[in-house]
């Protein structure tokens, strides 16, 4: 998942709103019955845990166009066959760029002392070529007066630029559930946002260019590699993208990101006019056979509505440095699990259900953007395709591992008694809360910003930011197997109830065209 700010949705609601459990003509009440079935399969027999260990422990971190994604793809698909899912297929989309693998990272300090360091090396960057023995050099620079004091004397050094980072001891617990008030909060829409800070906004573009200038100074300089710290604490490391996709563009140097702690230690050596050198190994590895990606589709075929749609699905790819358990192994298992359970039930749905497992979602919602604009809209013309008539609605799931305790409607008010009155029975599971505001940073908002009804459920945050977002943390062992099955069966309850009503959800007014 991308970290986005909340999108606050403009919404005339009342503070509290209230339904009853019977819903509108026209839509079904609960089947208590087949959620009895749900909840029987999806908490007596669930594969969810046997999934994730699969994708996380055997197949590793997924980057999309990696050899590890593509080789997690085919365990996903013969998995979904072997459930009698239909059409299980890959579709592709592009280009997306090169694939990018590392195969080892060895790195220690050696004088004045020797440790080794918490390290991960930058997608899409080089190896070495071979071990590198070599000093370190702090270099702060942190603006383009800076750059001729360095210039001719950062060759076949490791570079550090950043300065030293306060690291806060923790005196609250990093794992959190929902209170009842914060669910209660959420029932509200959002307050207005302040005006934007152009200045700001500025300020960050200015940043990320500068950047941009300081990583081509190194690269031409001939620095043997850029140390980064990590933005998290206590051995947690966060790593993302720090080289081109394109092979067409520059290569770059070696970058890594290094725990903070190890980070500030050099430094502090450093700055007591002490020589520090390291020994560095890296190697990696880039794959230009085929720059297109792909998404994994499957299907449930529908009775007599089959030519209708109700989609769900998650991102399936990962960063790099752990292995995408909680970002978002634990979606893409609890969408495969959802659909095995509906199998499983042997229930009719009269309008077909496809599953979706998204690639590039982690740099930009790059799969599900490429999917709806080939099957429902274009964003940017708002030109609509036949298939956008014949979509119900998609459920996303992409806020790591804790459970579901309700849904945002993106600010379809429309949906408050139908979804209110499908909730109900599912609210001794823990989930009570429908809150009209828009969340973003996933899947979902690729439907939602063409008129589509996309929606991503409210999950209680774990160690989610705290702990697992894009750092070598997201592991198997941070997963939270009831929380996992609950979500599963949730997610069955609501595809199953929208696939069976007579109508179709309710669609908010189609956006504007894009200026």
């Amino acid at each position: 998942m991308q970290r986005v700010a909340k999108i606050a949705t403009v919404a005339t609601l009342c503070l509290g709103f209230t339904w009853t459990p019977a819903a509108r003509p026209g839509w079904p009440e609960p089947d208590a019955a087949a959620i009895h079935k749900f909840e029987d399969e999806g908490l007596q027999h669930s594969r969810v845990m046997e999934i994730l260990g699969y994708l996380t422990d055997v197949y590793g971190a997924r980057l999309t166009n990696s050899p590890n994604l593509r080789e997690a793809a085919g365990y996903a698909m013969k998995t979904l066959s072997s459930w009698g899912v239909s059409n299980v297929h890959e579709e592709p989309w592009g280009p997306f760029g090169r694939g990018w693998s590392n195969d080892l990272i060895e790195a220690n300090e050696m004088a004045p002392r020797h440790f080794p360091l918490i390290a991960y090396a930058k997608p899409w960057t080089p190896g070495t070529d071979g071990v590198i023995t070599a000093e370190v050099m702090y270099a702060r620079i942190e603006k383009d007066a800076d750059f001729e004091a360095f210039r001719g004397n950062l060759k076949d050094k490791f570079v550090m630029t950043a300065p030293l980072r306060a690291v806060e001891a923790h005196f609250e617990a990093q794992a959190h559930r929902y209170t009842d008030q914060e669910l209660a909060d959420l029932l509200s829409p959002s307050p207005e946002h302040p005006p934007v800070d152009v200045a700001a906004r500025e300020r960050l573009f200015e940043q990320r260019q500068f950047n941009l200038k300081l990583l081509k100074f190194l690269t031409e300089q001939g620095a043997a590699a850029w140390l980064e710290p990590s933005t998290h604490d206590g051995g947690t490391v966060t790593v993302m993208d720090g080289g081109p996709r394109d092979p067409k563009e520059p290569m770059v140097l070696p970058r890594v990101a290094v725990a903070v702690e190890q980070y500030n230690r050099i430094a502090r050596t450093l700055l007591k006019n002490i020589p520090v050198t390291l020994r560095i190994n890296i190697a990696s590895r880039f794959y230009d056979d085929n720059l297109d990606s792909f998404n994994i589709i499957g299907e449930i075929p529908g009775t007599d509505k089959e030519n209708e749609v109700v989609m769900l699905g998650a991102h399936f790819d990962s960063w790099d440095s752990g292995t995408g358990a909680t970002d978002n192994g634990a979606g893409s298992a609890v969408m495969m699990e959802a659909m095995r359970i509906l199998k499983a039930s042997g229930l009719k749905m009269r309008r077909t259900v496809r599953l979706a497992l998204w690639t590039g979602e982690e740099e930009g919602l790059l799969g599900s953007r490429a999917y709806v604009k080939q099957h429902f809209a274009d964003r940017q013309t708002m030109q609509l395709k036949p298939e956008d008539a014949q979509l119900d609605g998609y459920f996303n799931v992409d806020n790591g591992t804790g459970k579901i305790r309700g849904i945002y409607l993106q600010g379809n008010d429309a949906l408050i008694p139908i979804f209110g009155a499908w909730m109900d029975p599912l609210k001794s599971m823990g989930m009570t809360t429908l809150s009209i505001r828009g969340t973003g940073g996933t899947d979902h908002v690729s439907f939602d910003e063409v008129g589509l009804p996309g929606f991503q459920f409210i999950q209680d945050p774990i160690e989610y930011e705290t702990r697992t977002h894009h750092t070598n943390m997201d592991v198997y062992d941070r997963l939270q197997e009831a929380d996992l099955k609950q979500m599963a069966v949730i997610v069955a309850s609501f595809v199953y109830m929208t696939a069976n009503a007579e109508q179709e959800l309710p669609r908010k007014p189609l956006p504007k065209q894009p200026k």
